[in-house]
């Protein structure tokens, strides 16, 4: 028999740190993490921009707290991830989830635009994964969800520099499950599709209908069908998949 609590809180004892929690799906994901019952250590450029997420995770498990780091600063990740582990007891599941764009058609790009996107949404995800993996390997247990997106499936005109970037952490996903898990560490992607967030709020509503158009199930997709796949891949019923990307898009990129 299945015990209730155990159902409906299945993250309970266990510490969560998510990335790019300010907004968005980063803290419609952190939500849920702690409405699972874990404590989340909820991560943003400054610690004054996640405070209203760390508050909200609040209500639902004590514990959570604020945090704010460089993502793309190895040196500063390395600090926090300590920082993290010691004042929460340890790690268990680790979501990057940090991420931006600086969208421009390839010709015009600059090469800092390209260079802090790639920064922030690869390099990032590689700094907290290199931090936090010998301390979940010590545990000998863990999960590692990194937000990918369906363009570094696909690809994007417009967005050479963010779909490079999300290509890659989907091959660091595949690359660090395959290092980790003999150590009992499960390291997955989710590649979300066209998401109702701040970051697509300025969108135009005539690229929204056209966009919306082409996805077979015929709306965005929200921040919390985000969440659900993450609280997933983090619970028991991911136990046994790792090296994956989850693509949650409504069908767009088939």
């Amino acid at each position: 028999m299945t015990d209730s609590n155990s159902s409906a809180r299945p993250l309970e004892g266990q510490v969560a740190l998510v990335t790019g929690a300010s907004r968005g799906i980063g803290r419609a994901i952190a939500e849920t993490l702690a409405q699972a019952g874990a404590r989340v250590a909820c991560v943003a450029t400054s610690e004054a921009n996640v405070t209203a997420t760390a508050e909200a995770c609040s209500s639902h498990q004590d514990g959570a707290r604020a945090f704010g780091v460089d993502v793309s600063d190895t040196a500063s990740v390395e600090a926090l991830v300590k920082g993290v582990s010691k004042e929460f007891g340890g790690i268990d599941i680790l979501v990057n989830n940090a991420g931006i764009t600086r969208d421009q058609l390839l010709m015009r790009m600059s090469e800092d635009d390209f260079d802090r996107v790639v920064g922030v949404n690869l390099k990032g995800t590689w700094n907290f994964v290199k931090a936090a993996a010998r301390p979940l390997m010590k545990a000998g247990s863990g999960r590692i969800i990194n937000i990918a997106s369906v363009v570094g499936v696909t690809g994007n005109a417009g967005q050479a520099n963010y779909a490079a970037s999300k290509a890659g952490v989907i091959g660091l996903t595949k690359s660090a499950a395959k290092e980790l898990s003999g150590r009992g560490v499960t390291v997955n992607a989710i590649a979300p599709g066209f998401i109702a967030t701040d970051m697509t709020a300025d969108i135009p509503e005539n690229e929204k209908a056209k966009l919306t158009s082409s996805i077979p199930l015929g709306r965005m997709g929200s921040a919390d069908d985000i969440a659900a796949a993450t609280l997933f891949l983090a619970g028991p019923t991911g136990a046994y998949i790792t090296g994956q990307t989850l693509i949650v898009d409504g069908g767009l990129s088939i």
